[in-house]
């Protein structure tokens, strides 16, 4: 039997049967269509209604009806096929907003009394939000054995269902199932058609139309090797219909919010479409609904719909949508989504920073990409009040579009972020200040039922003029703000409501400034070498040696059969603020925070041997896009990794140490424990390690290359940790294992936690030490003996304190 043949005759006998276009000027609404449009495509709209004589009974279709069969007549019903019928009895007295003059402006003879309020001022508080809901999405569904044990896929039927039993639950649907009483004005149901070629070919390849269409014909087992293929879908006979369903039902939505037929609206749509390429399907998508809707109403409505803001909240990157309009100058695109530095779905570079769109398009696209998984309510609302709102009111858009993927709320097993329903219920609020309202939510990702159905029910209700829930935190995380006021800084060249600007490096060097962190480091290898008679270690390979020039200090005395100290960390913060008005740093009100002089200064005083590497930021010979600057990038840690390896096989390993301690203080850690992972001989020469972590993820030595590797680390280690980490501030974070023996600190800054500290590894590492049979090497009037690198053979060198510049 032809399942969509036939549901397509049933639906074309029950539309002339019953449904009536209600003209503009009776006293409820009628068609959203306009008389401008695409040639072939179909423009009429009707909300479907049950007004009238001779209206027929809806067609039923009882719950438990399987996915795979078509509609059929009968009593019972729990969903109407697609909205057909919805009764808008509550809508009578409301005239439409096209029809209705403006309010009458009061004459300069009348009283002083005001006469009642016009009943019509509030046009847009009293129109309905609409709601796009049809039963044949859920047709689409994957193709398994009857006693198949495997796991169904997470983009399934029940979805919409989940969302639109939620909304009906909380009654602000009109449907046999819903809660009563009802809402005083409920959502106003909106039919569901299937989109025209002409419309799906405004932003897809018709190669690419006529291959989901051949999906309809193919037999089963064909459509099962046919998923192979392609990247993240699954396909059976009606995926078709219920993706063209999916793309036209985003259409009349927005079609209705733009000719102002409704308030705003929401479409409970399925399958997805934000992953979906110009030529490819990808990503449990097929056809990108978001971005048709948008071209249509660009092309409908080209007086009144001519910029269009998307917002995509869906915790995967929009792909799609990206590629849609990267050269579009009247949509802005705007992404919040996880990235990983393009490790995250759907993976690559195409979801970061630097991505800001193409030729007449450049600034029109924003991507916020997390780190890491595990953002929050907070992460998000910063990013909406530092960037997206700010650009949003610049741009001034006539119609917004969120791409609602609800897969970043809690317990998601796939987002594995922690947004709220509350939180989504804010940034819906705040959407709604743009456009004149003009807003519609589109549904997108989330595959936990439960987490989407409330997370869905918040936006409606604010939607529908609800205030948000109050939201428990809004302290964003280190990394959160961090991305953010990355974005912010390099899409302030493209918007002038963003700030601080981007730095123009080119006119720094032609004014001959230098790097901050090269002029401390001179600093404090000045200070090294008065006090402590240190001096630089070269790096003899590339790119390695311009890199950490000047980075590697050591006292004379690392070749001795004294106990050795390693300092691995990243360079001192700065406490300080800049002027507000130009951005620059006051350096009257600018601290150096160098927490680590102390623990140098306590080593190299009681005879041990110390070698201090400082990790920049910025990495000469390395780091060539100086845009790209990411803390923790990974050049940065390949770099430290190659440099800590160097460290050991030429100036550490070649001599004899009482004692080995390893100090490592930030994300440069990194380099200590990838000595360990690959050098496993380091275990029998090192005493301990020491490490301070503040927000950057905790690191895991590995076993592969020796067994005990991590019950030696948890042994013969402290780790301690900011108190405002992840793994305190998360109720359901694991501590994760081979990390170490752990220390909640009482600071959460490194600096911090470096003076809060710094007796507690003192005793540690001075109670380790056996002896000390070094000589005092800040009063010592000896020669110094630097000895080159151990690859070259070269002779040792002998320098006096007045050819090292130590004062005498």
């Amino acid at each position: 039997m032809d399942t969509t043949n036939h549901d397509d005759a049933m639906l074309d006998a029950v539309e002339t049967s019953i449904e009536q276009p209600i003209s503009q000027d009776e006293r409820n609404f009628g068609s959203f269509a306009s008389d401008s449009g695409l040639s072939g495509v179909g423009q009429s709209l009707r909300i479907a209604n049950g007004l009238g004589t001779g209206t027929q009974s809806p067609i039923a279709i009882s719950q438990d009806e399987s996915l795979a069969s078509s509609p059929r007549a009968g009593r019972g019903r729990s969903e109407d096929a697609g909205g057909l019928i919805t009764k808008v009895t509550n809508l009578l007295n409301i005239d439409s907003a096209a029809n209705t003059p403006p309010p009458k402006r009061a004459s300069s003879d009348e009283t002083s009394h005001a006469e009642a309020p016009d009943r019509h001022q509030l046009q847009i508080a009293m129109l309905p939000t609409g709601l796009c809901y049809d039963v044949r999405m859920r047709f689409h569904c994957e193709i398994m054995p009857l006693n198949s044990t495997d796991d169904h896929h997470p983009e399934e039927p029940r979805r919409i269902y989940a969302i639109y039993q939620e909304l009906c639950k909380a009654g602000l649907v009109d449907d046999p199932m819903s809660t009563r009483p009802l809402v005083p004005q409920p959502l106003l149901r909106i039919l569901a058609r299937k989109a025209e070629p002409g419309e799906i070919c405004l932003v897809h390849d018709a190669r690419h139309y006529d291959f989901v269409k051949s999906l309809s014909a193919r037999d089963l087992l064909e459509l099962k090797d046919l998923e192979a293929e392609y990247d993240s879908v699954y396909f059976n006979k009606l995926t078709f219909t219920s993706a063209l369903l999916s793309t036209g039902g985003a259409i009349e939505t927005c079609k209705a919010v733009v000719s102002r037929q409704l308030k705003n609206g929401i479409a409970i749509i399925r399958p997805p479409g934000h992953h979906a390429e110009f030529n490819r399907p990808s990503g449990f998508c097929f056809f990108d609904n978001v971005a048709v809707a948008a071209k249509v109403c660009q092309v409908d409505y080209p007086d009144t719909c001519r910029k269009i803001l998307i917002l995509d909240w869906d915790v995967h990157h929009g792909n799609g949508i990206q590629q849609a309009f990267e050269t579009d100058p009247n949509v802005l695109y705007i992404s919040i989504h996880v990235h990983q530095d393009g490790m995250f779905y759907p993976m690559g570079p195409y979801g970061n920073h630097l991505h800001c769109g193409v030729g007449r398009g450049v600034g029109k696209n924003i991507n916020i990409p997390w780190r890491a998984q595990g953002m929050g309510d907070a992460d998000y609302l910063y990013a909406f009040q530092k960037v997206v709102m700010p650009v949003a009111f610049e741009f001034n858009p006539d119609l917004v579009v969120v791409a609602a993927g609800f897969d970043a709320a809690q317990g998601d097993h796939l987002g594995g972020c922690h947004v709220s329903p509350a939180g989504y219920g804010h940034m819906t609020h705040m959407l709604m200040s743009l456009a004149e309202g003009r807003i519609v939510a589109c549904l997108e990702g989330g595959y936990n039922l439960k987490a989407i159905s409330k997370s869905a029910l918040a936006v409606t209700r604010v939607l529908m003029g609800e205030p948000p829930d109050r939201l428990p935190e809004t302290k964003p995380t280190s990394s959160g703000l961090a991305t953010v006021r990355m974005v912010a800084e390099y899409q302030s060249r493209y918007w002038k409501s963003l700030g601080p600007k981007a730095l123009n490096q080119e006119d720094a060097l032609e004014y001959g400034a230098e790097r901050l962190h090269d002029i401390i480091r001179c600093y404090q290898a000045a200070q090294m070498l008065n006090k402590y008679k240190m001096f630089e270690l070269h790096v003899l390979r590339e790119p390695l040696s311009r890199s950490f020039e000047h980075q590697i200090l050591a006292t004379a005395n690392y070749t001795k059969k004294v106990p050795l100290v390693v300092f691995v960390h990243d360079p001192p913060e700065f406490l300080g603020a800049s002027d507000p008005s130009i951005k620059n740093l006051e350096l009257h009100n600018t601290w150096l925070a160098d927490g680590l002089k102390h623990y140098v200064d306590w080593a190299a005083r009681r005879g041990y041997a110390v070698i201090d590497v400082n990790v920049p930021k910025f990495l000469t010979d390395i780091d060539e896009d100086e845009s790209n600057y990411r803390e923790s990038r990974e050049n940065r840690l390949v770099a430290v990794e190659a440099l800590m390896v160097y460290l050991w096989e030429n100036y550490i390993d070649v001599h004899d140490t009482t004692e080995l301690f390893f100090v490592g203080v930030g994300t440069a850690y990194h380099g200590i424990l990838h000595l360990l992972d690959t050098r496993p001989q380091i275990l029998k020469r090192a005493t301990a390690v020491v490490n301070f972590v503040s927000q950057s993820t905790l690191e895991q030595v590995s076993d592969h290359t020796t067994y005990w590797l991590s019950k030696w680390y948890r042994l013969h280690s402290m780790v301690f940790v900011g108190r405002t980490h992840p793994i305190y501030t998360e109720a359901d974070r694991k501590t994760p294992k081979r990390v170490g023996n752990l220390i909640k600190s009482s600071s959460a800054s490194l600096h911090g936690m470096l003076m809060a500290h710094k007796e507690d590894v003192q005793a540690y590492i001075g109670g380790l030490v056996k002896s000390t049979g070094a000589p005092d090497l800040v009063h010592s009037s000896q020669p110094l003996t630097i000895a080159g690198p151990a690859t070259t053979g070269g002779p040792a060198m002998v320098a006096d304190a007045r050819t090292l510049g130590v004062r005498s």
